[in-house]
């Protein structure tokens, strides 16, 4: 990969830094407004500020702090692991980058299924703590009630249907679904709960092109897709699955079948790691290039007056030091 040079770089980074500047705040009325035109909605995961300020600076309309973060950041196996406290701290880090997306977290697994109270206290922590100006929680009918609380409550709600990542432990696989008539139909049933429980869109994961076109026209919100086709009305990836992070437990060989590696950033940042390694074993690293402070003569030669003042024990000149064959241990 041919790196950009370092003017066409700061130019490249200056016009992110003015865009980010300017009045480009997304709200769910400009979303509503970018539906109604038929301009796709982009989002893109990010879990901390460097992430979340390169979502930002692309341009992405939304940015989504979500419970993902407990596989690709925390190394779980499924995003259950993930607690209240996860996500605000993480989205606290995200909201210091994003200044004109439309930031929004998911409620994690275990703070919202026991009731609507407890949903609606989840996504205020939400909104207060970290900042988040919406939430987004996975369920369909049996979630709706949930929804209304929390909308009722004066927060934004994007539902999610289809794969519901984090019912894992009862489907016991992470599977694709709507490839049968019942289960595209539950699907169409779940998308219209949400919808009309007053989610301002949804996000739909992993179900057949044809039907999430279905799923489109069953509803009047966004609908954005993961592994859903072309006919969402925009889409979201997971920031390490499209840049080639790969390392995280659940796919650490290939990125999922639905996203395409944007860049190949990974295995990228594997050699700059192990050519760092190497060159500092084999003291090629720091060279004089990277090592730009200097004492002067002068006040090297006091300093060396100064240790002789001190003592034998300290040591009188920057050569390189033998080690004693033997050594005392101190025990602590």
């Amino acid at each position: 990969m041919q790196m950009l040079g370092t003017p066409i770089r700061r130019f490249v980074i200056s016009q992110l830094r003015q865009y980010c500047s300017a009045s480009n705040k997304k709200t769910i009325q400009t979303l509503r407004a970018q539906y109604e035109a038929r301009i796709p909605i982009t989002m893109v995961t990010a879990y901390d500020y460097p992430t979340a300020l390169h979502v930002e600076w692309a341009g992405a309309d939304v940015v989504l702090v979500g419970d993902s973060l407990g596989m690709v950041v925390l190394g779980h196996r499924t995003t259950q692991a993930v607690t209240m406290e996860h996500m605000i701290h993480h989205s606290s880090a995200a909201r210091r980058a994003v200044k004109n997306a439309l930031l929004v977290a998911d409620v994690p697994f275990g703070s919202y299924e026991t009731s609507s109270v407890a949903g609606a206290e989840s996504a205020i922590r939400l909104i207060k703590e970290a900042g988040v100006d919406a939430v987004k929680l996975e369920g369909g009918v049996t979630r709706a009630g949930v929804i209304s609380r929390i909308v009722d409550s004066g927060i934004a709600v994007m539902g999610h249907v289809g794969l519901m990542p984090q019912a894992v432990s009862r489907e016991g696989a992470f599977r694709a679904t709507g490839r049968t008539a019942e289960t595209a139909i539950n699907v169409i049933k779940d998308a219209r709960a949400v919808r009309d429980a007053g989610a301002f869109s949804i996000v739909l994961e992993c179900v057949p092109e044809r039907v999430a076109a279905l799923v489109r026209d069953a509803v009047d919100v966004p609908v954005i897709g993961i592994g859903s086709g072309a006919s969402c009305d925009g889409q979201v990836l997971v920031y390490h699955d499209m840049l080639g992070i790969l390392s995280h437990p659940q796919h650490a060989k290939a990125a999922p079948k639905f996203s395409k590696v944007f860049g190949n950033v990974g295995p990228l940042i594997d050699v700059a790691i192990r050519d760092y390694c190497r060159e500092v074993k084999e003291r090629r690293f720091p060279s004089a290039q990277y090592s730009p402070y200097k004492i002067s003569n002068e006040e090297y030669e006091k300093l060396q007056s100064l240790l002789a003042s001190e003592g034998s024990d300290l040591p009188l000149s920057g050569e390189s030091k033998v080690l004693p064959e033997e050594r005392p241990i101190r025990l602590y």
